[in-house]
């Protein structure tokens, strides 16, 4: 069974600290120093429900993912179980007793075979390999997706409401971890996470008191509505599993009273899974459909608040995005950024709130126009077409040398000090390398040519051999004092014999650009 651990750990897709993001960081290596220990548990639990010793183990993908869980296969013949190792007792807890329960409702969730809490181990039922993201992957070209996965979409969304009411009525709520409401502080949290490890990250511009005003707002809009379901907190395709083609749900340890509109709005508009709006308004149409055998359902009450969820839990998934991508440099969470921020171009064009958020729509604005942000959607798209992306930048060693936010390291920097300096003749001061008065003086020096025929040798060695062993990403970085001209004009001209070659994308982005020239 393959599946992205769900995250909870005192919210550890809520707002941080730099202190605690560096404590989990810890924490993960922990696990990992500890895991060969925990391993004989789990064998050891395996043995006692199976009465049989383990033959085989198999990591699997997705382990020390979100929530740092540590996730096996465990097998003898055709015996087997998924095997858990984590470190927090409140949420193996949590998990735990909210599967009994839900498993006493006759819904879709692992048996639990097996438990040592005091060794943060427990033993599963094997779901088999394919999450509901793998198989709508797998059956779509586009937009156009197969019925098949369709129809896995609408057998998903008529369980829902079976997890949010039927067994959310007697569920034991004293084990909800960290809060047992998705309440002001959960909120708080989620966009707080947003505001410091995504847009102050993505150097993303706002009025802190502003958006904190709107933060407010937005608040007091979303805990208006009817908050006393359970809120699953993690709804979303890779938690789901399927067998048989029938749905199974993992990852509810984070869950909590809550809103109705918040688990389905996870669902239709998990970012990667990338749903057409057709889609999502057919399912959302059959969710509400089937909320009626439960509770009288108004639909337009419903709907008042339901794209205020939305954009609550797309700025909780960009926060998770940029803490474990911009701060972990974890390159894998920013390729699901492009996707949210087509998401939120819909909603700016499609859906006014009842609720007016002027600043954190206008921030909202500026990361649809960021070029940094732009970048990533092309990253992601030459990561999908398995192309080799060759990242090349500009810079003022006044600022410090660029940081990899590929997560590969490596790479080079060029020093481009030692080139005649266009920016101590007046008549280029208010210029850069991109204009073409400062690109024909540099073009007329001989050191210049000599330089750049010095760098193409070293960078066409590295992008072939790169390409020819299946490398993702690799970083050119031009050093100038001012970042203005001769390392923009060296990074546009490595650009230009780059581009065009096959295999190869290229991501250019002149750092001191972006914020203001320094002055050389």
């Amino acid at each position: 069974m393959f599946r992205q651990a769900g995250r909870t750990s005192a919210e550890a897709a809520s707002y941080r600290t730099p202190d605690a993001a560096r404590l989990t960081v810890q924490k993960f290596i922990f696990v990992i120093a500890l895991e060969s220990t925990f391993m004989d548990v789990l064998k050891k639990l395996f043995e006692r429900h199976f009465h049989t010793p383990v033959a085989r183990v198999q990591p699997l993908q997705g382990q020390l993912g979100g929530s740092g869980r540590s996730i096996v296969r465990l097998a003898s013949g055709k015996l087997g179980a998924i095997g858990i190792l984590y470190n927090v007792r409140e949420e193996n807890v949590a998990f735990l007793e909210f599967s009994r329960h839900f498993r006493r409702h006759g819904l879709p969730v692992p048996e639990i075979y097996a438990e040592d809490l005091n060794d943060g181990a427990y033993l599963e039922e094997d779901l088999g390999d394919t999450t509901l993201f793998e198989f709508l992957s797998k059956n779509r070209v586009g937009e156009n997706i197969a019925p098949q996965a369709v129809d896995a979409y609408r057998k998903v969304v008529a369980v829902l409401p079976r997890f949010q009411i039927e067994a959310g009525r007697d569920l034991n709520y004293n084990v909800c971890y960290p809060r047992n409401r998705f309440d002001r502080q959960s909120i708080a949290w989620d966009l707080n996470y947003f505001k410091y490890y995504f847009l102050r990250l993505a150097g993303i511009p706002f009025n802190e008191q502003a958006l904190e005003d709107d933060f407010d707002c937005l608040t007091n809009f979303l805990l208006g509505a009817n908050c006393d379901y359970f809120l699953y907190r993690d709804f979303q395709s890779r938690n789901i599993m399927l067998r048989d083609g029938d749905p199974f749900f993992l990852d509810y340890q984070g869950g909590r009273k809550g809103a109705l509109q918040y688990d389905v709005a996870s669902l239709l508009y998990d970012a990667k899974a990338d749903l057409p709006p057709a889609l999502r308004q057919q399912l959302l149409d059959l969710y509400i459909e089937k909320l009626g055998g439960f509770i009288d359902i108004d639909r337009e009450a419903f709907l008042h608040y339901y794209y205020a969820y939305v954009y609550v839990r797309i700025l909780q998934a960009l926060g998770a995005y940029g803490f474990r991508g911009f701060y972990e440099r974890k390159a894998h969470f920013l390729q699901s950024v492009p996707y949210a921020l087509r998401n939120l171009r819909w909603l700016l064009h499609n859906v006014k709130l009842p609720v007016a958020l002027p600043t954190l729509m206008e921030a909202f604005n500026s990361m649809l126009a960021s070029e940094k942000l732009r970048d990533l959607a092309s990253e992601a798209e030459a990561a999908e077409a398995d192309n080799l992306t060759v990242r090349i930048l500009s810079f003022s060693f006044h600022r410090g040398t660029p940081k990899d936010e590929s997560g590969h390291g490596g790479g080079f920097v060029f020093d481009g000090r030692s080139l005649p300096n266009p920016g101590r003749e007046e008549r280029f001061k208010t210029l850069t390398g991109k204009d073409a008065a400062v690109i024909a003086y540099l073009n007329q020096q001989d050191s210049v040519h000599q330089f750049l025929a010095s760098v193409m040798s070293l960078v066409d060695a590295s992008v072939s051999e790169y390409q020819r062993r299946g490398f993702k990403s690799l970083m050119v970085s031009f050093g100038c004092t001012g970042g203005q001209h001769r390392s923009v004009y060296l990074a546009e001209q490595v650009a230009k014999q780059l581009r065009g070659r096959n295999g190869v994308d290229v991501l250019v982005r002149h750092r001191e650009l972006e914020g203001g020239r320094a002055i050389e």
